[in-house]
């Protein structure tokens, strides 16, 4: 027999951005006994609610969380009134944080499936992706509810949590992929660093999702669910001599996505701040602590909440190809283009660029694109190395190879990401060695812009060279463009390269 209350809870005011509402308790009620070997006694409250437009960004509901608890179960739903053309309308995302707190930094998170899953549940041994399993401590517990857009007329929400009375099962040690794996030693590795699974908002199990990265070519992944850690645990024997899974996530903040590559498993970085709040700084010095990459992924996305608000000063790469190759990605080009600029004029540090697929579900493809890594070893921190130096070109897939050099007068050399250091009136020659592209154009792009192009033959395979000097052009890079689809914007992009810079800083 179960016991349901309706609440309609008034709202107290909270922290900036955020909204507390009042307790659920469970302690005027005993639990309900197993019947006829049917399990614990549970016990059930449904709260329902109506948020504004202009809610916080997080709504919190704390429950109070008796002894002897074995599970807790949430399910929740919102209206989605009509609204007019070109107005958002009501999206609701979830979490949980336990009796910690919800202070940011994360202590005391959960879970957090963001709008993927309309319900979820979690306890010492198992919980749905996206939840961390552990002890059902009790004390105060905070669902988080996160009202991503709300229609002009208000969302109203409607929240049931089951608590589950029983002994606590036993949490299994987690198991997480090896930094390492056997490699190539010195060598260009492919990999893919921004997809995602179940424990997000993908439809693809870690089983499936190494499959097709092993059948695209990739010599590593990373793992990148929304704001949850929970993938990092789900890779056991998934990973090999062939195939290097790294663990990270898509910190999904309000004003833009990062991408934190190759962090220390179960490390977990907040989300919960904007632009406005100064905060972003912090978080990024928290991923690097546990060891990842900060690059901010699709930087010019039109999805609400996607496009990147926090500047690039933090970043240790900038994705400027996102899935298939589009105009959101041609802009963010542009903008790295200009960042190449000022670090020719000496006025910034210069940012590499990656591309990653964002894959969640067919037909997404895995290694649409994926970024080509110079590197000592197959292993994290060497990938990073490759990755932060610049050692990096891009493709639509493992069909494409490519190389890319610089060469001086007397013989001097330089690669992808490196500099070719002679005087300002040498004559240099950049060529371009290219494969698997058929009914491409090949150009060189330098801080003048486009200053050479030429089609590849038939097959799409051959050797382009170009020279200048670098008194006329302060770096080069290579782009491999299919044909144009839309009149006056240049081709969807088969490959590119990080520049060579020429000259001499002294």
């Amino acid at each position: 027999m179960e016991r349901r209350d309706v609440l309609r809870l008034s709202a107290v005011a909270g922290a900036t951005g955020a909204l507390t509402l009042g307790r659920v308790s469970f302690a005027d009620a005993a639990p309900m006994d197993g019947r006829a070997g049917g399990g614990p006694g549970e016990q059930t409250r449904r709260v329902t609610g109506h948020l504004p437009t202009g809610a916080p960004d997080f709504v919190y509901l704390p429950v109070e969380v008796p002894d002897g608890v074995r599970e807790i179960a949430v399910a929740y739903r919102y209206d989605k009134p009509t609204v007019p053309e070109g107005t958002a309308g009501n999206a609701c995302d979830i979490g949980i944080f336990d009796e910690r707190g919800t202070g940011l930094g994360g202590a005391g998170f959960r879970g957090w499936s963001g709008g993927a899953r309309t319900e979820f549940f979690l306890r010492a041994d198992e919980a749905t992706p996206g939840y961390l399993p552990g002890p059902v401590n009790p004390g105060t517990w905070h669902i988080a509810l996160g009202p991503y857009t709300v229609a002009p007329q208000g969302l109203s929400y409607d929240v049931t949590i089951t608590l589950k009375y029983g002994p606590q099962g036993h949490t299994p040690a987690p198991v997480h992929p090896p930094e390492r794996a056997r490699g190539r030693g010195r060598a260009w590795y492919r990999g893919d660093s921004h997809l995602h699974s179940v424990h997000s908002d993908g439809r693809r199990t870690p089983a499936e999702i190494a499959a097709l990265a092993r059948a695209a070519g990739l010599d590593f992944i990373n793992t990148s669910e929304h704001n949850t850690t929970s993938a990092h645990r789900a890779w056991e024997g998934l990973w090999g001599d062939d195939l290097l899974i790294l663990t990270g996530e898509e910190v999904t903040t309000r004003n833009g996505h990062v991408v934190a590559m190759g962090t220390d498993p179960e490390v977990f970085i907040d989300w919960r701040y904007r632009a406005r709040d100064n905060a972003f700084g912090k978080y990024a010095r928290a991923i690097r602590r546990a060891g990842g990459l900060v690059i901010p992924a699709h930087p010019h996305a039109t999805c609400i909440g996607c496009n990147w608000k926090f500047g690039l000063n933090e970043a240790d790469a900038v994705e400027v190809w996102n899935g298939p190759y589009t105009p959101d990605d041609e802009v963010t080009l542009a903008e790295w283009d200009n960042t190449l600029v000022a670090h020719a004029q000496r006025r910034a540090d210069w940012l590499p660029a990656v591309g990653h697929s964002d894959a969640h579900r067919d037909p997404d493809v895995v290694g649409l694109p994926q970024t080509v890594v110079l590197a000592d070893d197959l292993s994290r921190r060497a990938l990073q190395n490759g990755i932060r130096a610049g050692r990096v070109w891009i493709a639509e897939s493992s069909k494409v190879d490519l190389a890319f050099s610089v060469t001086g007068e007397r013989g001097e050399h330089a690669g992808i990401g490196e500099r070719l250091a002679v005087s300002r009136t040498a004559k240099v020659t950049a060529r371009l060695t290219v494969s698997g592209t058929p009914g491409c154009t090949v150009s060189f792009v330098t801080d003048q812009g486009r200053l050479f192009s030429t089609a590849l033959p038939p097959s799409g395979d051959g050797t382009v060279s170009w020279q200048t000097t670098p008194d006329h052009t302060a770096y080069i890079r290579a782009e491999v463009r299919r044909p144009s689809t839309t009149a006056g914007l240049p081709g969807p992009m088969a490959a590119m390269t990080n520049p060579v810079f020429l000259g001499r800083w002294g």
